[in-house]
């Protein structure tokens, strides 16, 4: 990681809001050269940053706090386990769990888990967003921070039973009884 990496991400961030308050709304125009350069670097994507840009101008978060510790997951990821190679994969809409998905009772959760495997991999696709509107709404009324379910899931990359468990234990959920 860079010496200066929260400076940049922080710059960046403020740059974007700027341009973005100013007019600029279109995720193709939105950064500079350099800037797209840094994104990349991190492991993003241009859109990714589009999309919190986007939200924080528009309803107020997600405010730069949760854009950085997300970018440092993402970053850490991508240099770790990904050697600084983007992974050729996209997640598709349509392999999404529907919104109103349950497990344990738990609406949006079977939806999250992969979408928060695909911003750790980098294999969101443009249409989707780790940390939209929906997901703040579920990690607010469970009272989780979307960089902690993050980081669960990269701890728990290959099991989202796991993942499913931890998030019961973790709200004091008891796991529902199976019906026969």
């Amino acid at each position: 990681m860079q010496y200066d990496f929260y400076d940049r991400l922080k710059a960046l961030w403020e740059e974007a809001v700027r341009r973005y308050k100013s007019g600029n709304e279109d995720p193709n125009r939105l950064f500079s050269e350099g800037e797209l350069h840094f994104i990349a670097q991190m492991g993003a994507t241009a859109r990714e940053v589009f999309d919190f840009i986007e939200d924080h101008v528009k309803y107020g978060e997600p405010d730069f706090n949760l854009f950085a510790s997300l970018a440092d997951i993402r970053y850490h990821y991508f240099l770790r386990r990904q050697k600084g190679r983007r992974s050729p994969y996209l997640l598709i809409n349509e392999s999404l769990p529907a919104k109103t998905d349950a497990v344990h009772g738990v609406e949006w959760l079977p939806r999250l888990i992969p979408k928060a495997l695909a911003k750790l991999r980098g294999e969101l696709n443009p249409d989707i967003m780790y940390g939209c509107g929906g997901d703040r709404a579920f990690f607010k009324k469970w009272d989780v921070h979307p960089a902690e379910f993050l980081r669960i899931v990269e701890e728990y990359e290959q099991d989202s039973d796991a993942v499913v468990q931890w998030f019961l234990r973790r709200t004091g959920q008891k796991p529902a009884e199976a019906k026969a």
